[in-house]
């Protein structure tokens, strides 16, 4: 089961269970479309695989199988000047 993490790991923009611009590599690292696109050029600087639209979970299946509240942000060199 998908964790649907929170957030994008770059800009920390918020990625809600229902987001259609999150992007996750088959390792579940998490990222918005822009960042994914524009900043790793389609992919994932963390493990070296491909970017793919993370799966929508029915917003009925989100009471019983919750997504993950654990927001999660790394420090890549093309995500640097995100925190000034």
């Amino acid at each position: 089961m998908l964790a649907l993490k929170p957030n994008c790991e770059c800009c920390d923009k918020d990625l809600p269970p229902a987001a259609t611009d999150a992007r996750i590599c088959s390792f579940e690292c998490t990222f918005c479309a822009q960042c994914a696109e524009t900043r790793f050029d389609q992919t994932c600087p963390n493990c070296g695989g491909a970017f793919v639209p993370r799966p929508v979970r029915p917003a009925a299946k989100l009471i019983r199988f919750p997504a993950s509240t654990q927001r999660v942000t790394k420090a890549h060199a093309a995500c640097a000047h995100m925190s000034d």
